[in-house]
């Protein structure tokens, strides 16, 4: 038996992007308070590469208890956002279904304090196979969704069909309504983005420690 004075051990945190430029920025970026063994995988482009990399991930020694986070760069879909905004998804959407997140309140509470000055959205996040642009975006937002990415929703659900688990999504808005960019890192809004995304791991870090709380 253990040692009953002894705080339950925290389960890992698998923190997933797609892009080298987000697994660089979320390794590079500015660390702190990680309670318990946590491992950021590139998953690669697409709902199909997330699945298969989540899944991979989840099977090996040490992480099939693990909480998931889904995270790197995201469309926003709400006029007045702008580049370097966060979006927190209440919970993800794709032709799959549709997958609650786990604390989102605290998570975004963590964003404020790890990101001051930035605003924090909080709404459904929406899945896509393609970029989307234009009169599909327009569709999205008035089926009451936030934001697009191509990998959040897959990779959340995968996570949550191979066991029960605590799972998130923080996207970095670099490509808004009135600020629609071309590539990533060659504009203003796109190095604006990367920034903030190098600085959001103490907000999940704190957002893991939270999981071992009681619910009340």
């Amino acid at each position: 038996m253990g040692d009953p004075r002894r705080p339950p051990a925290s389960p890992p945190l698998v923190i997933a992007c797609a892009l080298g430029i987000e697994l660089f920025a979320l390794r590079t970026g500015r660390a702190g308070g990680a309670s318990g063994p946590v491992t950021v995988v590139r998953t690669g482009m697409g709902p199909r590469a997330a699945e298969t990399a989540v899944m991979r991930a989840l099977a090996r020694d040490g992480s099939r208890d693990a909480a998931v986070l889904a995270s790197g760069f995201c469309a926003g879909l709400v006029p007045g956002m702008h580049p370097g905004d966060v979006v927190v998804a209440e919970e993800t959407r794709d032709h799959g279904g549709t997958t609650p997140c786990t604390g989102t309140g605290a998570l975004v509470d963590a964003l404020v304090r790890a990101v001051p000055g930035r605003t924090v959205h909080t709404g459904p996040m929406t899945g896509s196979d393609h970029v989307v642009r234009g009169t599909e975006r327009a569709g999205l937002r008035a089926a009451g969704a936030i934001a697009v990415d191509m990998e959040s929703a897959a990779t959340l659900r995968t996570a949550v069909r191979t066991g029960p688990r605590p799972v998130a999504a923080v996207r970095v808005v670099v490509d808004a309504p009135e600020h629609e960019l071309v590539r990533i890192g060659t504009v203003r809004g796109g190095i604006s983005a990367f920034r903030v995304l190098r600085a959001v791991l103490p907000a999940f870090h704190e957002w893991h420690r939270s999981l071992l709380l009681p619910r009340r």
